[in-house]
């Protein structure tokens, strides 16, 4: 059976209760004239489906010259996706892999049981003035997919299915959704999309997915009678029927969730897993900076410096 803390037999559910579960609204955190607003985890959710972690990165402008510089760092029992409104990032890999992520392409980096990367706007990118808007997520793996081999996957904003009509256009990232499906081999039950819904343009929420989530970008949307504008992330109880209304100005929507996990996940720093255990090996393994024979390397082409450990 799936874990998820709020499915328990003695709730009421349907019109019994609120169709929202819970209302979250992101921590942000200046990095340096460049916010980061976190969604997930929260005090009130760890996961919406598989989801773990949820990152608005800006909307930000930068100078010439300047920009973003993530060194190297480790991932374990994860795939990351970065999804792109604005700018361009440099992602480097342990695996070789040299992408440019751009606005509305897909970005399925598969961590399992280690990888490493960095994403920076280098290069061509500093030679001007530029602006970045987007967003990071985490998918966790199932217990039985966390020791898998790293790998990455990048899927160009031509290629994701896009559905129009009655005032939406909404671009599938992951996973299948409205009878449409992304061409990327997903470890787990999920879908994330972005909508763009005129003013009064509803649209509802995927029902044949247990956990469902909703994270406004830009506008104000209507649920259940109540109004809730950019920088708020909704959660909805399982089964219910549910769709959102955009308000006057219309509004942008990040649909996310899938099935719930099979069970909760320790997180610290940059790691995922299901048991404690996982994550001390892949502590001492990042320590150690074994880069040739131990269990992570750094990307080529940027191996001159890594973000340490944290002490704690």
């Amino acid at each position: 059976m799936s874990w998820n803390p709020i499915l328990d037999p003695t709730i009421p559910i349907g019109d019994a209760v609120d169709a929202i579960e819970a209302v979250i609204v992101p921590r942000a955190r200046d990095l340096g004239g460049f916010e980061v607003r976190r969604a997930l985890p929260s005090a009130q959710r760890q996961m919406v489906g598989p989801f773990i972690f949820f990152d608005q990165m800006g909307p930000a402008e930068f100078l010439t010259g300047e920009g973003i510089d993530v060194r190297p760092h480790p991932h374990i029992g994860l795939g990351t996706v970065t999804y792109l409104l604005k700018g361009r990032l440099h992602h480097r890999d342990s695996l070789g892999t040299d992408q440019w992520i751009e606005p509305g392409a897909v970005n399925w980096m598969l961590a399992g049981q280690g990888i490493t990367h960095s994403e920076r706007t280098d290069g061509e990118a500093r030679r001007a003035p530029q602006s970045m808007f987007g967003l990071q997520t985490w998918l966790a793996l199932p217990k039985d997919r966390e020791d898998d081999p790293a790998g990455f996957v990048h899927a160009g904003a031509s290629q994701l299915p896009v559905l129009e009509g009655e005032g939406k256009t909404v671009r599938l990232i992951l996973g299948n959704a409205w009878g449409e499906a992304m061409p990327m081999p997903m470890p787990v039950e999920v879908f994330y999309a972005d909508a763009e819904l005129a003013p009064g343009a509803a649209i509802p929420l995927p029902d044949d997915h247990e956990d469902r989530g909703a994270y406004v970008l830009k506008g104000e949307i209507t649920v259940s009678g109540q109004v809730f504008g950019p920088g708020h992330m909704l959660v909805f109880r399982p089964g219910d029927r549910i769709s959102l209304k955009a308000g006057a100005e219309g509004a942008r929507v990040m649909l996310l969730g899938g099935a719930t996990m099979d069970g909760p996940r320790y997180i610290w720093w940059n790691f995922v897993a299901s048991s404690r255990e996982r994550i001390e090996a892949a502590k001492e393994a990042w320590r150690a900076g074994d880069w040739a024979h131990g269990r992570f390397s750094l990307p080529p082409g940027d191996d001159g410096e890594f973000i340490p450990a944290p002490e704690r």
